[in-house]
C-alpha cells in the first residue's frame, strides 16, 4: 500500500512579507494539498519567532478550514503544557463542530520557544511533568467523558477529534505506545533518535479505543522542482534564512551576507544546524520519489508529513504538486 502524504505548513513569514501574507500563502498551500490528494495539513505552535506566523494555532486552522472544503487540518502540534487541557478541548471541540470530520489534534510537550518566552506564557520548568495526565484529561473532555467531576468542555463535537502524540525522543514514543495513539516523529528537524523511537513505539504499542495497530508519521523536508539545480537553489536560500533565524545579528545589528552564512553552515559550529535537516529530499520528481520511498521503507512509516519551506510561494506550491505527482498520490 502506498505511503500516505501530508504537509506540515511552517507558516513562514518570508523576508519583506507580513503575517497576513503568510496566512494567505497557507490557504493557497492547503488548497493545493486538497486538489492533489494529500491526507492533511498541520500547523505548529511556536512563540516569539518573527519568521513563523502560527502561534495562535487553532485560529490558523479555523481560517484555513473556512477556505477549503475536504482536507483534514490540525495542529502538529499544540504544546499542551502551555495550556490547560480544558481550554484546548474547548478550542478543538469548537473547530470540530464547525468543520466536522476534518480536525486533528497533535500534542507535544516542548515549549515551542525559549526560556524567557516560557515565562511570559506563564509556563515553568515543571509544566511538562504532568503531560501524560494532561493528555488523558484532554481526551476525556473531547469524548464527553470528563475525568474532572462537574467539569465539561463545551462544545463537545458530535464526532471525536483524533489525538496524535508528537515527539523527537523515546519519551513520546513510549507514551504514544502506552496510550495507543498515533505517533508523529519530528525527523524533519530532530533526526537523531528516529529509528530507536520507532522501534520502541512499535514494540510497546497497546491497542486503544482510538487505534488498533501502531500508526507512524515521520517528518521530512522536501524541495521539489522541475530539475535538481532549481530545487537545490531553493534549498540553499531556505537554509540560509533558517540559519539567520537561529544566530544573532552581526556587529552593529547588520545582517550576515550569504557568503558568511554559507561559511558558518560549513563550519563545525554550523554542523548541528545542518544535521537537523538530515532528512531532506531535493531535486526533480525522480530524485524526490527515490528519497521519499527509501525514507518510508527505512522507517516503516505509514505516512510522511512533508515540510515544503521554499521561500517563494509559487515555488512552494509547485513543490507540493510535484511531490504528489511523483509519489502517485490520487486526489
Amino acid at each position: 500500500m502506498p505511503v500516505a502524504l501530508s504537509i506540515l505548513d511552517l507558516a513562514p513569514i518570508a523576508p519583506g512579507r507580513t503575517a497576513r501574507d503568510s496566512f494567505a500563502a497557507s490557504v493557497e498551500l492547503a488548497r493545493a494539498a486538497e486538489r492533489t490528494g494529500y491526507e492533511r495539513v498541520w500547523y505548529a505552535e511556536h512563540h516569539s519567532m518573527p519568521t513563523i506566523a502560527s502561534s495562535a494555532t487553532s485560529l490558523v486552522i479555523g481560517h484555513v478550514a473556512e477556505h477549503t472544503e475536504t482536507i483534514r487540518l490540525g495542529a502538529g502540534g499544540i504544546m499542551l503544557p502551555n495550556h490547560s487541557p480544558l481550554v484546548i478541548a474547548e478550542q478543538f471541540g469548537t473547530l470540530e463542530s464547525l468543520f466536522p470530520g476534518r480536525i486533528d489534534l497533535g500534542l507535544g510537550r516542548a515549549p515551542g520557544t525559549d526560556r524567557q518566552t516560557m515565562r511570559a506564557i506563564r509556563r515553568d520548568a515543571t509544566s511538562s511533568d504532568t503531560f501524560p495526565q494532561d493528555v488523558l484529561e484532554l481526551q476525556g473532555y473531547l469524548r464527553g467523558k470528563s475525568l474532572i467531576e462537574g467539569v465539561q468542555a463545551v462544545p463537545t463535537a458530535d464526532t471525536e477529534v483524533p489525538l496524535y502524540l508528537l515527539g523527537s525522543s523515546l519519551f513520546g514514543a513510549q507514551l504514544a505506545a502506552r496510550l495507543g495513539l498515533p505517533y508523529a516523529f519530528a525527523s524533519h528537524f530532530a533526526p537523531d533518535a528516529l529509528h530507536e523511537a520507532v522501534a520502541v513505539y512499535r514494540e510497546q504499542f497497546q491497542p486503544s479505543e482510538q487505534l488498533a495497530e501502531p500508526y507512524l508519521i515521520a517528518g521530512v523536508n522536501v524541495f521539489a522542482a522541475e530539475d535538481h539545480e532549481s530545487a537545490d537553489a531553493q534549498r540553499r536560500i531556505a537554509f540560509r534564512n533558517r540559519a539567520r533565524a537561529f544566530i544573532a545579528r552581526g556587529p552593529e545589528g547588520r545582517e550576515y551576507t550569504d557568503d558568511e552564512i554559507d561559511t558558518f553552515l560549513a563550519s563545525p559550529a554550523g554542523a548541528q544546524l545542518s544535521n537537523m535537516a538530515r532528512y531532506t529530499a531535493v531535486g526533480g520528481p525522480e530524485d524526490v520519489r527515490a528519497f521519499l520511498e527509501s525514507f518510508a521503507a527505512a522507517t516503516g512509516a505509514d505516512e510522511l508529513i512533508t515540510a515544503h519551506y521554499t521561500e517563494q510561494v509559487p515555488d512552494r506550491i509547485r513543490s507540493v504538486e510535484i511531490t504528489a505527482e511523483a509519489m502517485g498520490v490520487k486526489a
